[in-house]
Parts: C-alpha cells; structure tokens; sequence
C-alpha cells in the first residue's frame, strides 16, 4: 500500500488538493488526523473553533494515530493523508522515513491574511510555514521527500502540476482528479464548517488571481519572518 502524507501550511488550497485526490478510484484520504493531537499538547484550543468536537472525533494521542490511522488497513491501493505541518509537535518523525511525502506550500503572505479572518494574531507556529522547513530538510537529508508542490504554481496550470507529482509519486495521472461535486463531502473533518466554506463552493481548481495583500504592522512582521523560509522551499517546488 502507498501511503502519502501531504504536509501543508494551514490556509492553503489542501483541501481541495485532498478532493482531488479523493477522485481517484485508487486512493482513500483522510483529513487532518493529528489535528486533535495538536489541540491536546498546545495552548491552542482556545482559539480553535469546534474544539471540544475536534478532541471528541479523533484520537488524542498522536502515536496511536501513527499506529492506527496512518498505518492502519485501507480498502484502496493508494492512501493520502491531508496534513498540518505545525500539527508535528510530541511525535517521533521516523514515521515519515516509512511513508512518501509531499510539501505544499504557499506564499506566508496569503496564508497570514487568510489565517487571520478565523484565528486574531496568529503566531509563527500557527503559519506552519518555519516547520515545513524543518520537515523539507528531514525529509530531503533521509531521501522521503516526493515532491514540493506550490499552491500558486498548482493553480496556474492544475493538469500539468499534477502530472508531474503523480509521475514522482508512481501514479498515473487522472483527468477526474480536476473536478470535484461542491459542498460538504463525507472525507471532511468535523472542523470543515468553520473552515472549508470558499471550497465548498468549488468544482475544480479556481484560477490563480494575484492578490494585493495589505496586513497590520504586526502581521507585517510575522510575513517578512516566514518570507525566507516560503522561498527556500520554493525554489524545489515543481513549476507550472
């Protein structure tokens, strides 16, 4: 079995990456199964909405879903696992030396603007974006790395991008993976309704629409930290 963890910055296009995916007669994903970890071993939980249901949904113990969830038994070929980078906290990351891998990334800024309209003030780890450096260089130093994917690079040409990263995955591209039914779909966490509003609109990648994007001087601050870490990863990102 092929098990894929697609490890992501929050506020990015991973969702409708994840219902790509779930168009494949091949592959089952999962949404986000550390992210009731995450809330049990921060002080996060209380600017999360829908905690209290997130803690009740899902195992609470991130090596428990290592055991049971990311290597757990599938009906299908192929497994996808929709991750949140900063949801790596209290976890031993050999798993990762067992599974194949992806980044997908997205530009600090777009993330930062996008964050804050759900969460005030987010902080460096709630972006995600330093720990997927961390992540890329352990996975890049262990040889599990498949492939970077850019969120801006996907949408400008949602076909080529993802034939590429199915040819580093093993896998054949599918036309379907393209187009999707809108709303609610039964992979969803129990968070989708606080967060998954815009792709629950969607049929399909939206076309890239480059965006002025105007912050507070604090969060200023916060994307000009996250900015060099963004292009690091970048620039091993597979291109339109």
């Amino acid at each position: 079995m092929k098990r894929i963890n697609v490890w992501s910055s929050p506020r990015n296009i991973s969702t409708a990456f994840m219902y790509s995916f779930a168009q494949r007669t091949d592959t089952t994903v999962v949404d986000e199964p550390l992210y009731a970890h995450y809330l049990s071993k921060t002080d996060s939980e209380a600017g999360h909405p829908g905690t209290e249901k997130v803690l009740i949904a899902q195992q609470n113990d991130g090596e428990a879903v290592v055991r049971d969830v990311i290597f757990g038994e599938y009906p299908t070929a192929v497994v996808l696992f929709k991750q949140m980078t900063h949801h790596l906290i209290h976890l031993d990351w050999s798993f990762m030396l067992r599974t194949e891998n992806v980044m997908l990334i997205r530009n600090p800024r777009e993330i930062i603007a996008s964050y804050a309209k759900v969460i005030a003030n987010p902080a460096i780890h709630d972006i995600g974006v330093e720990k997927q450096l961390d992540v890329f260089d352990f996975l890049t130093q262990n040889n599990r790395l498949a492939a970077v994917v850019d969120a801006r690079e996907l949408l400008l040409n949602p076909k080529g991008v993802l034939t590429q990263l199915c040819s580093q995955l093993g896998l054949d591209f599918e036309e379907k993976m393209l187009h999707w039914q809108p709303g609610p779909r039964p992979e969803d966490g129990v968070w989708a309704k606080y967060w998954y509003t815009n792709v629950h609109r969607s049929s399909g990648f939206e076309p890239f629409v480059e965006k002025n994007v105007t912050l507070p001087t604090q969060l200023e601050a916060l994307a000009e930290r996250c900015q060099p870490f963004y292009e690091k990863l970048y620039q091993a990102a597979l291109k339109a």
